[in-house]
């Protein structure tokens, strides 16, 4: 619970990745909603004023329909601002991490202790 609270205020933040526009809910917003979650685990969703007019739902309303949707965590909304998280699963973790170590440690040419504290502050993650 402890680490969800700092992730909610990490992402509060920076600025919204996703925006719902006039055309409200459609597929392709749902599409790169959940494409930020898969990558980012945590996505910051804010509805326009015409997004709320177009689908006819109160922002807590839209925001606990598109987690809902998306098998994701409402962990906030602030205005019309939302933030949705949703875990990784362990394999979905571990394999990407491990790829990009090995092509970076390859082109690398930083040698001892230095390098070993870069390589693990490099991929140290918030979730």
């Amino acid at each position: 619970m402890q680490n969800l609270r700092k992730l909610k205020e990490i992402v509060q933040q920076r600025r919204a990745d996703v925006i719902i526009g006039k055309n409200g809910l459609s597929e392709g917003v749902l599409r790169e909603i959940d494409r930020h979650l898969e990558d980012k685990g945590v996505v910051k969703v804010k509805a326009l004023r015409s997004a709320l007019k177009v689908t006819g739902l109160d922002r807590k309303e839209l925001a606990s329909r598109v987690a809902l949707a998306l098998g994701a965590t409402l962990l906030d909304v602030r205005g019309r601002t939302f933030v949705l998280y949703r875990p990784k699963t362990r394999e979905e973790r571990r394999e990407p991490l491990g790829q990009r170590y090995k092509a970076q440690s390859q082109g690398s040419k930083i040698s001892g202790e230095k390098s070993q504290w870069l390589r693990r502050s490099r991929f140290q993650r918030i979730y």
